[in-house]
């Protein structure tokens, strides 16, 4: 009876370690699946939350998570109030890729008692194109853990 109890013992530990074995062999396989292509929403994931924290001090208009749009209203710097932007994103693919995200800005000075349409000076929009990948990619790196 004693060894039917230790055979026993032994059985039901090496059934508990194969399944310890079992579910740690899947953890590293769910770390990689952690890349930016985990969505619930139409877009990037990480790409959409960095866009929105970017833009997050101007009013935003509308928002399109599936379609991976979102459109300011016209925002004027309380510092140069004869300037206003506006800013059209697109979040293009649901990978965390460098020509995943697209930036329109808009801008119009006053003059005349009237907004008038004014070229956005060269590079602008790459500039934020840049920040919003920065934050995307530190927002991953956060929730993957480094």
């Amino acid at each position: 009876m004693r060894r039917f109890s230790r055979l026993a013992l032994f059985v039901a530990l090496g059934a508990s370690l194969g399944a310890c074995a079992h579910h740690t062999s899947k953890g590293p396989k769910l770390k990689a699946l952690a890349p930016a292509r985990i969505t619930t929403i139409g877009t990037n994931a990480y790409l959409w939350r960095a866009a929105l924290d970017t833009f997050s001090f101007m009013t935003i208009q509308q928002t399109d998570s599936n379609g991976g749009v979102i459109t300011t209203e016209w925002y004027v710097n309380p510092g140069v109030p004869t300037e206003r932007m506006k800013v059209s994103v697109s979040i293009l693919d649901s990978e965390l890729r460098a020509d995943a995200v697209r930036v329109a800005a808009s801008r119009q000075l006053l003059q005349g008692g009237q907004w008038i349409d004014v070229a956005v000076q060269a590079g602008t929009n790459q500039k934020l194109e840049e920040v919003v990948l920065q934050k995307a990619r530190d927002l991953r790196r956060s929730t993957v853990g480094g």
